[in-house]
């Protein structure tokens, strides 16, 4: 009988032990870098295509209507969204992959965030109305959703889920995560909205 005892009271502090990083584990930094609305996107599949600039000025001037120009890491990025191929006058191409899940909306949001934090720092389980793509400057990001978790290293980028997917998205490497985060949604419904894992 004691070392039944034993044996059930090393499984619970061990199992406790497993549970307080998560119960304490801080919230990923997320921060927005640029954001429009469009009335549509192009017909086809889709493609998000990250340049850099040597000057914001000059990715400004190359912005098409389905571009974002911002700042981070110390770089200037252009993010283009439309058919695969393209590039930009003057830009270092970076990255171009996709094809994106598509969504229909009357009106598109485009928005590119910043993801940062420590690792074991994680957000909330939470859905968003069209996709969400990652592109990781530093650290390991992790996408847990009903299909597993999706990792992403640095420098290979990857075409999240679709509209209302749960996810709940951690810096999961031995480094402090930095990355930037790329959506297309439907810009009538809330950008972020609280879920649970079937």
């Amino acid at each position: 009988m004691k070392k039944l005892l034993i044996a059930i009271h090393t499984v619970l502090i061990s199992s406790l032990c497993l549970l307080t990083p998560l119960a304490a584990a801080q919230p990923l930094q997320i921060k927005p870098l640029a954001e429009k609305k469009v009335a549509e996107l192009p017909a086809g599949s889709l493609f998000w295509r990250i340049e850099n600039f040597t000057a914001l000025a000059q990715a400004q001037a190359a912005a098409g209507p389905l571009s974002l120009v911002a700042e981070s890491a110390g770089k200037v990025w252009l993010f283009t969204l439309g058919p695969a191929g393209g590039s930009s006058a003057g830009a270092v191409k970076v990255a171009e992959f996709g094809p994106i899940p598509r969504v229909t909306a009357p009106q598109y949001l485009l928005r590119i965030n910043e993801a940062s934090g420590p690792p074991g720092s994680v957000t909330p389980v939470h859905t968003h109305p069209g996709s969400e793509a990652f592109f990781v400057l530093a650290g390991e990001q992790s996408i847990r959703s009903p299909h597993g978790v999706m990792k992403v290293k640095v420098g290979q980028p990857e075409a999240g889920h679709g509209a209302d997917m749960p996810m709940q998205v951690s810096s999961s490497g031995s480094t402090d995560l930095h990355s930037l985060v790329m959506f297309v949604v439907d810009a009538t419904r809330p950008f972020s909205s609280p879920a649970t894992f079937p």
